[in-house]
């Protein structure tokens, strides 16, 4: 699995479809994560963002999956393995704030913020 797999992957390990936010489908259903793919070299620290999609008139459903996705990225980070070494997934600072979408009072999301560091070879 390349870096870039490996980034899908953790985003996909919640129970939704997770997308590069550059390949969402027009006929992508809610719930689903959409992501940055920024692949750095070995060593480097990436400021990286993620959105949660929900469709609701409540905050509820989509809070629950946020403190999933939280607790799973834990204080210390979550290390994803990929071919060569290690993402360091760690949660950024917000770690997530709720975005309004304009023209749509039944869009909820969460935007994320992570740091990913690529570790050792």
């Amino acid at each position: 699995m390349d870096r870039t797999q490996a980034l899908n992957h953790f985003w996909s390990s919640f129970g939704l479809t997770a997308y590069d936010e550059q390949t969402v489908p027009d006929d992508a259903v809610v719930p689903y994560i959409t992501y940055e793919t920024s692949v750095g070299d070995t060593d480097d620290q990436l400021a990286l963002t993620a959105s949660l999609w929900y469709r609701s008139m409540s905050w509820a459903e989509i809070t629950a999956k946020l403190e999933e996705i939280s607790s799973a990225i834990g204080r210390g980070g979550k290390t994803i393995p990929y071919d060569g070494g290690l993402m360091w997934i760690t949660r950024g600072t917000p770690f997530a704030q709720r975005v309004a979408e304009p023209g749509d009072d039944t869009m909820r999301r969460y935007y994320m913020n992570v740091t990913v560091n690529y570790l050792g070879e």
